[in-house]
Formats: structure tokens, sequence, C-alpha cells
């Protein structure tokens, strides 16, 4: 049996996971911010992040994975970056032993491989960041999406330094006038794009 094709470089990705055995990922407000700490560690130096949603079970990621010349130097970094793929890994292991720690649990947290989807049209971006930002309500957490602390959706409307690709989106949508209303109407996900 073969795993998923790995993360290709200059590629947009929908990337999702969720706990193993459907297993709480995220307990408590500091579980989210390490999360994101290891998230920004991790992933930004090879990825740019468009929108993402963190929820006690699951989470969904929109990124580009970066293009040659915005990739680290490898050979002077740190923490050398052998592909995005290697890249997630490293911060599913690093997230999981915190948690282990944290938790007096042993074993996989995250299922296995994680999922993920080339973004390959505007109109699947689009969509895409509206239905990411609903999750929390579509499932239940909150009644609505703005109430959810662990998503990007205040930081499109904030002036606030952030580390997604704010003006990207702005752009893509419309504008912030456009990404509220985008976010008022539900996505139809089953529709094909």
């Amino acid at each position: 049996m073969t795993g998923p094709v790995p993360l290709a470089w200059e590629t947009y990705y929908h990337i999702y996971n969720r706990g193993n055995n459907r297993e709480d990922l995220f307990r408590s407000d500091d579980n989210y911010r390490h999360f994101l700490r290891l998230y920004a560690d991790h992933i930004e130096p090879v990825a740019v992040t468009f929108a993402y949603c963190l929820m006690p079970n699951h989470f969904h990621l929109l990124i580009r994975t970066k293009k040659e010349d915005e990739r680290p130097d490898l050979t002077g970094s740190r923490k050398p970056v052998r592909s995005p793929s290697q890249a997630f890994s490293n911060l599913f292991n690093a997230y999981t032993k915190a948690f282990n720690r944290m938790y007096g649990r042993s074993g996989a947290l995250f299922e296995r491989p994680f999922q993920r989807i080339v973004v390959d049209s505007e109109a699947y971006f689009d969509r895409l960041v509206v239905y990411i930002h609903q999750n929390p309500q579509r499932h239940g957490f909150v009644e609505d999406l703005r109430a959810w602390r662990y998503s990007s959706y205040g930081a499109l409307l904030s002036t606030s330094p952030t580390h997604i690709a704010r003006e990207t989106v702005l752009e893509w949508l419309g504008g912030v006038s456009n990404v509220v209303a985008a976010h008022r109407r539900e996505v139809n996900w089953e529709e094909r794009w």
C-alpha cells in the first residue's frame, strides 16, 4: 500500500487532519496556542498560510508551499527542511510529544497520513477560505463563526500584525466587505467546483 503523494513546492493545498481515533487534539487554550507557536516555527519557513481553523478534534489549513526564491537557505538553517511534507511531520511530532507529556499519554495523536487536496482554481480558493472559517459553526462549537478564537477569520478583518497572508486573501475575495458577506453565506461543500 502506498501513501499519499508528498507535498510539492509552489502548490496550493487544503491540509486537514483529526485526532487519532477521533480523540481531541486540543483540550485547553494553552494547547491551541502551543500548536500555533509550533506551526509558525515549522511551517512558516516552507509555506504561506491563507486561512486556518483549529477545532477540538480536527483542523483545516489553506496554504501555498513556497517558491524557490522564498525558501529558507537550507544549508545555513538551524532546522534544515528537506520538504514541506517533512515540515508537517515535524510539526505533528513536536506537538504530539508536548501533548503526551502534558496529559500523561503515549502514542500517535494525529491520524496518518494527514490529508491534502491540491487547490487548483480561484473558485476553490475562494470557497475554501469561507468553508474553513465556517467549520466551528457547522460542527456546533459556536453559534456564530465570529466567536471562534482559533481561526484566521478575525485576522482577515483586523489591522493587527498576523502570520496569515491577509492582503492576498482580501485581494482575492474583493476586500473586507466582500469577505464579511461571503462568510454570511453557507458554502455548499458538496457542489462541484
